[in-house]
């Protein structure tokens, strides 16, 4: 059956019909996408809309780049495998060399990689299993409001406790550990960006692994993700992250860092850690490294290489669509400064959300870094003893994200109670259109906010 001639309304009611329950993007992005170039989608009924999710933030040249299609059609015509477990190839070992030619020389040049199953929560399950096999030890240390996918151990790990509630029998011994969030501390308050907060939380951190009644065995491994994503764009301080560096190799406990969304140029530096001049002991890597494609992979040191033939499989972690595409948009992003380029943009894109959270107090707090920020909205008005200033506003920012769609701009939601318009573009967004998108999203703000303002008629 031809869908190509079928409108939007048409496709969605199908896909209502035959799909999942647990389909998301639909619910809130009600479009069929008919074809996309760039920065743009077109949809059914050729209505054509800013991507700013982008396959959360896996498109970090967009869609349809030239240089990633070039690569995967020369694939293609030449006759190349497109599946070989873990048998190597020349596209193979030419993505490695791109991978690690991306990654900080002090990082590099010990490193080991461990292709997985495509999907970054896989390239997390992987870590787990190393480290606890180098170390012998159970325990893992993750942190409150974290996101590493939906895979039994990585769900374990996770914040967010809906998603946890309906699911029996998750990783044990995993330890939640206060994040740094700034605007929501974790200790109550406001503490803001680069102020006590962080020092709180590392002390905290210190003072829970020397206490022998803390109820934490020897560690396997700390987990964190340096900007976190799903929680809405929340950036660790740098000297956090470098207390959590120090802490770690004092007491030999594997330090694994979650670049599965922030990583190849999305933040301003290639990897987020860049910002705090640290080197990981492990980094699990998705979404961009693929060019689009499925793939993910473990860069580890190789003093945890201790792990047996086999300890970790995966039938398509030999996509070698997916290595000859990931290898022209890693060198792509290097020739080319995106990190550079996303910190600029960012920037630009960062002093508009400023302005407007200047104007409306709806604008509880704007945060990330480079092309990976958020929005958070929030209740003024409602009285509020949780941490942070006043209550996430869930409604409004859903009100916000439908009103954005209607005029042409795609943001996705994150944070507690999804109260935060997330924007991860891709990396070659250019500066009119960053200021494009922030018009969109200015104008749909003013709508929805003054359109609450209005008085309620009363009726006899």
């Amino acid at each position: 059956m031809s869908y190509l001639n079928q409108g939007n309304d048409a496709i969605l009611d199908q896909q209502a019909a035959r799909e999942s329950n647990a389909r998301t993007y639909p619910r809130h992005l009600p479009l069929a996408i008919r074809e996309a170039q760039g920065v743009t989608v077109t949809d059914m009924d050729g209505n054509e809309y800013y991507d700013c999710l982008a396959g959360a933030g896996t498109l970090a040249l967009g869609h349809n780049h030239p240089r990633v299609v070039e690569a995967m059609e020369d694939a293609l015509a030449a006759d190349r495998p497109i599946h070989t477990l873990d048998i190597s190839t020349p596209a193979k070992e030419r993505f490695v060399d791109s991978l690690f030619e991306s990654l900080p020389d002090s990082f590099a040049d010990s490193a080991k990689v461990q292709f997985c199953s495509p999907a970054g929560t896989d390239a997390v399950e992987a870590a787990l299993k190393l480290v606890k096999t180098a170390t012998g030890n159970r325990s893992v240390l993750g942190f409150q409001g974290a996101y590493h996918g939906m895979t039994n151990g990585a769900l374990s790990l996770m914040g967010d406790t809906d998603a946890k509630e309906p699911i029996p029998g998750l990783m044990n011994d995993v330890h939640h550990l206060p994040y740094p969030a700034g605007y929501r501390s974790p200790f109550g308050g406001d503490d803001g960006e680069g102020t006590d907060g962080h020092e709180l939380a590392s002390d905290y951190v210190e003072n829970v692994l020397a206490d022998p009644e803390s109820g934490i065995t020897e560690p396997a491994g700390m987990i964190l993700e340096p900007v976190q994503g799903e929680a809405g764009a929340v950036p660790a301080p740098d000297q956090w992250l470098q207390e959590m560096r120090r802490i770690t190799a004092e007491r030999d406990i594997p330090l694994i860092l979650d670049e599965i969304q922030a990583g190849l140029g999305r933040t301003g530096e290639l990897f987020a850690f860049e910002h705090a001049d640290i080197t990981p002991d492990v980094v699990t890597l998705s979404k961009a490294v693929g060019g689009g494609l499925p793939l993910a992979v473990v860069v580890y040191d190789e003093s945890l290489d201790v792990w047996e033939p086999g300890a970790h499989a995966g039938t398509f972690r030999g996509n070698q669509l997916a290595m000859a595409a990931g290898e022209a948009t890693i060198d792509y992003v290097l020739e080319n400064d995106l990190d550079d380029h996303a910190a600029e943009v960012g920037a630009r894109l960062r002093d508009r959300l400023d302005s407007l959270a200047g104007r409306f107090d709806a604008v509880g707090d704007v945060r990330g870094r480079g092309l990976m920020l958020g929005a958070e909205f929030v209740d003024p008005d409602a009285e509020w003893a949780g941490a942070g200033q006043h209550p996430p506003a869930g409604d409004l920012a859903e009100a916000v994200q439908a009103e954005c769609f209607d005029r042409g701009l795609i943001i996705e939601l994150g944070g507690r109670e999804s109260a935060t318009a997330r924007f991860l573009p891709p990396l070659v967004i250019s500066k009119s259109q960053v200021d494009e998108v922030a018009t969109i999203f200015e104008e749909a703000v003013e709508a929805v906010v003054d359109d609450r303002r209005q008085p309620t008629e009363v009726t006899a």
